[in-house]
């Protein structure tokens, strides 16, 4: 008694300066002169969940089948994009499917133009990747989610303490600027009582995305606990951390949030400090705690940079 196997599949995009098109190509049969190959490949392949680590491996042993120059792995559903090797003239891409599941794609170049044969046995070697592939991108989709805040999408406090521990570590060991923002909703209890947690729960929400939107990609942003919120600015010293915190609260004083079909806004005060030589991830989130209180017992909807942040020598400075 036989069952349908999967649908496995390496389908060609498009082809910048080959000799032919080529239709979708199959995983391979047991009667394939390359299966056993393949077979090596896939067991290698099976070693490793990291994604990036993963596509050096399948370059490495692809390019013991067909000459090429670069290969780059794309997942736009994932923001994933790893090139390995300089990319030239001329190209192919490939969509891999498994059980009618998109796992990206596949782009790789060289000098010369590819051959129909080539891009056979291209195409064969990338359907050894596909079940590596979808196992890494599973892997990678449970790590993500276990970083993440559920409300609001930003890192969490777990993933907070790991991440500044880390750089922190990486500040202090070869002199970068390091520097952390703390802020959280001006009168919230307030907004909670009288609108209700469904309205709280809308501003932090629209907060969160303020933040997504004026963090640059080198920026983490996370949720501290309830309305409040935490920034780390890698390689930003004190001056350039006060400016991120300024932009982040006026673009909050200046955003209007339907919640429940009522418009609300929001103010939020920050406090901010630069890491010193001798700083613990303690000693840094008290002083930026200071100078959050600070801004709050000064009127809030401030920004206030911690005290004594240039009584040692600043990190990178």
């Amino acid at each position: 008694m036989s069952s349908a196997a999967p649908f496995m599949a390496v389908t060609m995009l498009n082809a910048i300066g080959t000799d032919t098109e080529t239709s979708p190509t199959h995983i391979p049969t047991e009667t394939d002169p390359m299966n056993e190959r393949l077979l090596r490949i896939s067991g290698i392949l099976q070693t490793t969940l990291e994604i990036e680590m993963l596509v050096k491996l399948f370059v490495r042993e692809a390019k013991a089948i067909i000459d090429f120059d670069s290969l780059t792995y794309q997942n736009s559903g994932l923001n994933l994009e790893y090139v390995i090797g300089k990319k030239q003239r001329h190209s192919c891409s490939y969509g891999l499917d498994l059980e009618r599941e998109s796992l990206g794609e596949v782009i790789v170049t060289r000098k010369q133009a590819f051959k129909e044969e080539e891009l056979q046995l291209l195409e064969k070697s990338l359907c050894a990747l596909l079940y590596p592939l979808r196992n890494a991108l599973m892997y990678h989709q449970a790590v993500h989610a276990a970083s993440k805040d559920a409300m609001t999408g930003v890192f969490n406090r777990r993933t907070m303490d790991e991440r500044v521990e880390h750089e922190i570590k990486l500040a202090q060991r070869y002199g970068h600027s390091l520097s952390l923002i703390v802020l959280d909703i001006d009168h919230f209890k307030r907004v909670n009582d009288t609108y209700g947690h469904s309205a709280g729960d809308c501003l932090i929400k629209a907060l969160a995305d303020i933040l997504k939107n004026n963090a640059r990609s080198s920026d983490y942003v996370f949720r501290y606990g309830g309305e409040e919120f935490v920034m780390l600015l890698p390689n930003t010293k004190l001056k350039g951390a006060k400016l991120v915190a300024e932009r982040v609260r006026k673009a909050v004083e200046s955003t209007e949030c339907v919640c429940n079909e009522t418009a609300m806004r929001m103010t939020v005060s920050l406090g901010v400090a630069d890491l010193m030589s001798n700083d613990t991830r303690e000693t840094l989130f008290l002083r930026t705690d200071e100078a959050l209180y600070q801004a709050k017992n000064s009127g809030r909807n401030q920004t206030v940079v911690a005290k004594h942040a240039k009584e040692a020598a600043p990190q990178g400075v």
